[in-house]
């Protein structure tokens, strides 16, 4: 073993001393090289370990503004998923205009518009959505709209399955039940707290002063509380632990008089009309169903429908079909651990042009153009009883 003794590093401490007094500017270049090297290593660090929340909020601030997209007829999830981007783009001086496509018909959907006082813009082509610097909520792919595809979203938040990206952000989390449980993620990361507001912060004029930029308003926490409840069924089906720790984060903030509001809107009639055709002409194969609601103009009753026949006894995994202007829309619903009712539905459709279908375990919907069901374009056509076969091999797993 080599010991070095005192003397030998005074010797060496006076030696380094006089190559410093006599190579001043090398000496100089080594320590800044150092510094640099040390210096990228943390900004590489920090940039590595930085959480979700961090880096969407980067990209945000990157933006003067900002378009946040919710998917077709948005669902208190994908609302309150948008409000929560504007919360997060509002603390980085990002402004967030909010658009959707196709109807929020739906009678808690318009409860929740209209309880929490909010302003969204409808999309009908591509050309409604300004800015370009997209932001998807709760889906991953733009769909609903002309010249949809086109768009190249910037950031992406979702809990569905899919193959949609964003190009400097994408956050999809298939085993949460609610895309609003990732942005409580978020709003808990980044240690914001909450508090009360009597009036929706919308455009509608309220006065902002003093409002705290990096804490959760009461009535998102409310929209947030409701978005997963809806799309877990109160906590009950298709959730997982971080849909429970979310809730009770949010719980603190939220207002149970606006959620109160919310989950208990008056019912339209015709959902009412739509779900007793559902139950009434539902064929049965135990221990699965299946019913043709015929012409609907509220579209939102089918899922409705399917939500009420899956309660029956002895039936564990249900679709309803309805048409209305021209498509058929397919709706369905799973509480058998056999039965993963979103590719059930996909491969019930499966080559069937210009059809989709797809979903969750539980939960999945569809869509098919009559003219093609009846055999317009590559296809011979699919009667509907024809479909209500590839509904129910789908379920058996036959298909």
């Amino acid at each position: 073993m080599l010991l070095v003794g005192a003397g030998d590093l005074a010797a060496l401490a006076e030696g380094a001393a006089a190559y410093a007094s006599e190579n001043p500017l090398q000496v100089a270049g080594v320590v800044v090289a150092l510094l640099l090297v040390f210096g990228a290593g943390a900004a590489i660090y920090r940039y590595l370990t930085r959480t979700p929340a961090e880096r969407l909020q980067s990209v945000l601030e990157g933006y003067e503004e900002v378009a946040v997209l919710m998917h077709p007829n948005p669902d208190p999830d994908a609302m309150s998923s948008a409000l929560a981007v504007r919360q997060l783009a509002s603390a980085v001086d990002t402004n967030a205009t909010l658009y959707y496509p196709g109807e929020i018909r739906r009678p808690e959907n318009r409860a929740f518009e209209t309880v929490l006082d909010l302003d969204f813009d409808r999309v009908e082509t591509v050309d409604d959505v300004a800015p370009h610097n997209v932001v998807l909520v709760d889906h991953n792919e733009p769909r609903g709209f002309p010249g949809a595809g086109d768009i190249d979203p910037v950031a992406v938040v979702d809990h569905h399955p899919g193959d949609g990206t964003g190009k400097r952000f994408t956050d999809v989390r298939t085993d949460t039940g609610a895309c609003a449980t990732i942005f409580a993620d978020y709003f808990e990361s980044l240690g914001w707290k909450f508090y009360d507001v009597d009036t929706a912060l919308t455009d509608g004029g309220v006065d902002t002063a003093g409002v705290p930029d990096h804490a959760v308003p009461s009535h998102v926490a409310t929209g947030m509380v409701y978005g997963i409840q809806s799309d877990t069924r109160s906590l009950t089906n298709g959730c997982s632990s971080s849909d429970f720790a979310a809730a009770a984060y949010l719980y603190e903030g939220m207002d149970g008089d606006l959620l109160n509001r919310i989950a208990n809107p008056q019912i339209d009639a015709e959902v009412l009309d739509v779900k007793a055709r559902a139950i009434t002409s539902r064929v049965v194969q135990s221990p699965f169903a299946y019913s043709d609601v015929g012409e609907v103009s509220n579209t939102d009753a089918i899922p409705q429908a399917a939500d009420e026949l899956e309660r029956l006894e002895g039936v564990s995994a249900v679709v309803v079909v309805g048409e209305s202007k021209g498509t058929l829309r397919i709706a369905g619903r799973s509480r058998d651990d056999r039965v993963h009712i979103g590719r059930a539905i996909e491969a019930a459709v499966e080559n069937i042009p210009m059809a989709e279908g797809g979903g969750h375990a539980r939960m999945g919907g569809g869509q098919i153009p009559v003219e093609y069901l009846k055999g317009l374009g590559p296809s011979d056509g699919v009667s509907r009883n024809d479909l209500q076969k590839r509904v129910f091999d789908s379920m058996s797993g036959e298909r």
